[in-house]
């Protein structure tokens, strides 16, 4: 399916003249990383840690990358028994692990953010038989790096998304509250009138449908389904995507059961098969 004439994700990236870190790449030539542990990467803003199943030292496996809430890191997502529900399924699942630091724990899903991602899968798949596939996880406010990684122009191919009561509007956020605009302001340097050429929502909107998966809650007073979840989900890739509807308040314990992260697991494995048939 070909997409719309679109603006350039990488050219509104770079010409925001926010800072762009974490593009030491190395990673290059190190020994391969011991399975079944947190390995810390130090990247920009704040260090990645990359855990790598045991079955996927001798066979090719995919790559997830995690980014994180606000005001958060991956060392909080690492130590966290509710995260850790959806990250042990992954793992138990064959796929490799990225809790990306995402250049800081204000960025917003930047340029810096992205670059310090891109920085860390590189590091990631240099270490261990990569199938060539990446997928991206977004929690709060770290679904806009997950949505703008899987946009054109982004420094790595990303081949499904999950999200989970997660920003996707950028100009949501920035009307949201003074705290939230100061932060974006100070992570891409824009202003108002120029917030919505970097919101990966809106550019969604000039590509083919994306597999996603979505979970978000009614209820959800922090980031509102309304203008996020709900418009993205008409974004979403018949036939692959999954759209889950929960009841209870932001990032609450319902977000991190056995059931959803199944469902996570099963959304992933499906576009692995389809990868499989495709040959991809």
């Amino acid at each position: 399916m070909r997409g719309r004439r679109r603006p350039s994700l990488l050219t509104a990236l770079l010409v925001s003249g926010a800072p762009v870190g974490g593009l030491d790449t190395g990673a290059a030539g190190a020994a391969p990383v011991t399975v079944d542990r947190w390995i810390r990467q130090n990247t920009a803003g704040g260090a990645s840690y990359l855990q790598v199943p045991a079955a996927c030292a001798a066979r090719p496996c995919p790559l997830v990358i995690v980014s994180h809430p606000r005001a958060q890191t991956a060392e909080r997502m690492r130590d966290s028994p509710q995260v850790n529900v959806l990250l042990n399924a992954l793992l138990d699942a064959n796929f490799a692990v990225l809790l990306s630091g995402d250049g800081g724990p204000n960025s917003w899903g930047s340029a810096s953010a992205l670059y310090t991602s891109a920085a860390a899968h590189l590091a990631a798949i240099r270490t261990y038989p990569w199938n060539g596939r990446t997928y991206a996880l977004g929690l709060s406010m770290g679904g806009l790096l997950a949505l703008r990684s899987a946009l054109p122009g982004a420094p790595y191919e990303v081949s499904g998304v999950a999200l989970i009561d997660a920003w996707v509007s950028l100009t949501g956020a920035w009307a949201s509250a003074p705290s939230r605009r100061s932060e974006i302001k100070a992570a891409y340097n824009v202003d108002t009138a120029r917030v919505t050429q970097y919101d990966p929502l809106h550019l969604t909107a000039f590509v083919p449908p994306l597999p996603l998966f979505i979970v978000s809650s009614p209820d959800d007073k922090v980031v509102p389904a309304a203008i996020n979840a709900q418009r993205l989900s008409s974004y979403a890739q018949p036939g692959v995507s999954d759209v889950v509807t929960l009841s209870g308040a932001h990032m609450g314990g319902n977000r991190f059961t056995p059931a959803v992260a199944n469902r996570l697991v099963a959304f992933l494995q499906r576009l692995e098969r389809l990868a499989g048939t495709r040959g991809s």
